[in-house]
Formats: structure tokens, sequence, C-alpha cells
């Protein structure tokens, strides 16, 4: 990946020998650099101020002007760079510009996971993932700007199902209720296996 490149490429941390694979790449939503884009149009009347400003401060409205549109830029970026991928052994968060942070959880060490979706984000489409997990790492606990968060929740709920660690859900029916317990509520495991001299007496 070239310094220009702003494709974070995740398909490069894969543990591939071992059969991992990507089951969702999470992208930024576009509401996260709708923030970004107004600070880099803030920066248009800022430079308008050249009209009115005396020539010995020209600087000081272009330097405002420059240091807007720079930072609007700059957050563009980092949510271009930032993914959240979901494979079929964990989820892990890459994110930087110049230098790379990556942050992985085992599907193992999922607790619980939130979703909270302001007003805003109801309507537009988006909302943020809160990790409850058995060791908290570090740029994990919360993706904030998930398109399609009550989906993407599912698929990672799937991914723990089918990776066995929570087993399927036993029914209760009257069936099972009455084949395990008699109507004085004891296990009929216990009665059955009763020794001789006490069923005898």
């Amino acid at each position: 990946m070239s310094l220009f490149d702003f494709d974070p490429r995740v398909e490069r941390h894969l543990i591939a020998d071992e059969g991992e694979v990507i089951v969702d790449e999470v992208r930024k939503h576009w509401a996260a650099i709708v923030g970004p884009v107004l600070e880099m149009i803030a920066a248009i009347p800022v430079l308008l101020l050249l009209l009115w400003v005396p020539s010995q401060a020209f600087w000081v409205p272009l330097l405002l002007a420059a240091g807007l549109a720079a930072h609007g830029l700059w957050r563009i970026l980092q949510a271009r760079m930032d993914r959240f991928v979901i494979t079929n052994m964990r989820v892990f968060r890459v994110h930087g510009i110049l230098s790379q942070s990556i942050a992985t959880m085992p599907i193992a060490r999922i607790l619980d996971i939130s979703v909270h979706k302001p007003l805003v984000g109801r309507i537009a489409g988006y909302g943020h993932f809160v990790f409850e997990s058995a060791a908290q790492e570090q740029g994990l606990r919360e993706i904030r700007f998930v398109g399609a968060p009550d989906e993407r929740g599912i698929t990672i709920q799937r991914v723990i199902q089918r990776s066995g660690l929570r087993g399927p859900a036993r029914p209760v029916t009257p069936a099972t209720r009455t084949a395990e317990v008699d109507p004085v509520g004891r296990d009929h495991a216990e009665t059955a296996e009763m020794p001789w001299w006490r069923a005898s007496g």
C-alpha cells in the first residue's frame, strides 16, 4: 500500500491459513463526514474576509481558511480509512492514515452488544455499537457511525451462534416439563435411581 492509497486493505490482516474469511466489512456511514464537509465549506466565507482586512493582515484569513480546509480533509480521510470487520473468528478495527492501528477481539470474548441510535441516526440509518467484552480492548469499545446497525448486530450474533459458543435455546413444552419433573416437583431421574430398599418400603 502506497502512502497515498487511502484504502486500509483489511484482507491483508486475515489469518487465511486458518480459514478466516470476511463476513462483513463496515465502512463509516456517510453521516460521519457531514461535519468535516461543513468545516471545509466554512473556509470559503473566512477566505472572503480578504476583501475587508488590511493588506498587511491578509495572511490571517488565509491561514484560518487553509487550516479549516486541511482539518476537514484530514477528518474525511480518517473516516475513509476506518474499517470495522466481522469475520468467522473475530471482529477487528483498522484505522489510521499515516500510521495504522489494529484492534481485535475474538468472538469468544464478546459478552454483549448494545446499539445506540440517536434521533438523527434513526432518520439517516446509522447507529453506534458498544461492545461489552471479557477484556475491554482499546479501540473496540465503541464503533461509531455504523450503517444498518440492526442488521449488522444480527450478523455478529449469527457468527457467534455458528461458532458454537452459545448453544441453541431449548424450547420448554408441557411434554418436556412433564418428562423431567413429576407433580410434586421431584426429578424423575432421581426417582428412577432410587435404591430398592427405599422403593420397597
